[in-house]
């Protein structure tokens, strides 16, 4: 167990890594953010902050002896750079991002373990673009492999021509087939270093663009007869992964049972609601695991819920949204309001 004093190191510098510290602060502990930017919300709220390259492993080096553990609050950051650091610091480990950080392995990882995916193919630079299309079927969603997110690095095939003279990046790309949904749904779960597994209720999850807009308790009767399944298939990442801390599996609700989307090794933006909506937050319970303290409690504290990201120039109404007195505001510092940029959420429980 790290004492209260104790120094945690977070890899990137974003909300995520912000609201880990404000939780972190409230146990006693200090936090250390590390991220290439030269400004960082998270550092505001932290003792300490090293501005440099995922690469420079002096500077990785010299973070890392300046803390007692290390977590994460952004998946890409690079593998090859981590591996020169003690593997004990790290929770979770290294393997959790190797995983997630490339889409393709992600879901082939998924399948092995008795998850099912939407279809999809790998497309390389040697791949016949359009036979793979074909097979897996259109309409359907090409994606980057790797850093991807928020909508971000992909795009629609509505017919097998719009594949057609497609440029494949070096780092390649992967197609899925869209799946027909009732609704999409996240399990989030916590991870102790004893093995000791909690999880949070799941949130129906709607998305505008790509980017989460809005999250809801309770959740369509569909996801309570389908999150059982969801949880085992989490489960057996994690223990496999030997996991420790905060994570998350994305699914599509179907009428055949729950489609794996994707995972993130991190605390989630689809548990924001936690911090007022649960009797323990994701981003303590993070903190508890990774320091080897006992988990609490994530039971809602109340039947009823719903959490709505800020997105863009439309977080900059304070008064508007606290004209609600039900309204918990969270707003995460960042100066420019720009289209698709969280910039906060509000949570309303009952």
């Amino acid at each position: 167990m790290l004492a209260p004093g104790s120094t945690i190191g977070i890899m990137g510098g974003g909300q995520l890594g912000r609201m880990i510290a404000i939780a972190a602060a409230q146990l006693g502990y200090r936090c250390h953010v590390y991220a290439p930017e030269k400004d960082s919300v998270a550092a505001e709220v932290s003792h300490s902050f090293t501005s440099a390259a995922w690469t420079d492993l002096e500077a990785l080096r010299t973070f890392a002896q300046a803390c007692d553990v290390i977590t994460y609050e952004f998946e890409n950051v690079p593998v090859e750079p981590l591996l020169t650091l003690p593997a004990a610091m790290l929770a979770p480990g290294v393997n959790a991002l190797e995983v997630a950080q490339d889409r393709y392995s992600e879901k082939r990882y998924i399948e092995r373990l008795g998850g099912r995916p939407a279809p999809f193919a790998a497309i390389n630079h040697d791949t016949d673009v359009e036979e793979e299309v074909r097979q897996v079927g259109v309409p359907g969603i090409m994606k980057t492999r790797r850093d991807g997110y928020d909508g971000k690095g992909q795009w629609k095939i509505q017919t097998v021509a719009d594949a057609t003279g497609l440029r494949i990046p070096e780092s390649r790309l992967v197609y899925e087939g869209l799946v027909e949904f009732k609704c999409e749904f996240s399990v989030i779960m916590v991870r102790a270093r004893d093995g000791e597994v909690r999880f949070w209720d799941s949130t129906r999850n709607r998305h505008d663009g790509g980017i989460l807009a809005h999250c809801e308790l309770p959740a369509p009767a569909i996801v309570g007869e389908q999150v059982e399944e969801a949880r085992a298939l989490a489960i057996e990442v994690a223990r496999e992964l030997n996991y420790v801390g905060v994570l998350t599996l994305e699914f599509f609700a179907t009428d055949n049972g729950p489609v794996f989307n994707e995972m993130a090794p991190r605390v989630h933006n689809s548990g924001h609601w936690t911090i007022e909506g649960a009797v323990t937050s994701q981003f303590e319970n993070h903190v508890r695991a990774i320091c080897g303290l006992p988990l609490g409690d994530t039971s809602s504290i109340s039947d009823t819920m719903v959490m709505d990201n800020l997105i863009g120039a439309e977080a900059l109404d304070i008064e508007k949204h606290l004209s609600d007195p039900k309204a918990h505001l969270h707003l995460y510092g960042k100066a420019e309001a720009r289209e698709g940029r969280k910039m906060g959420h509000i949570t309303r429980v009952g």
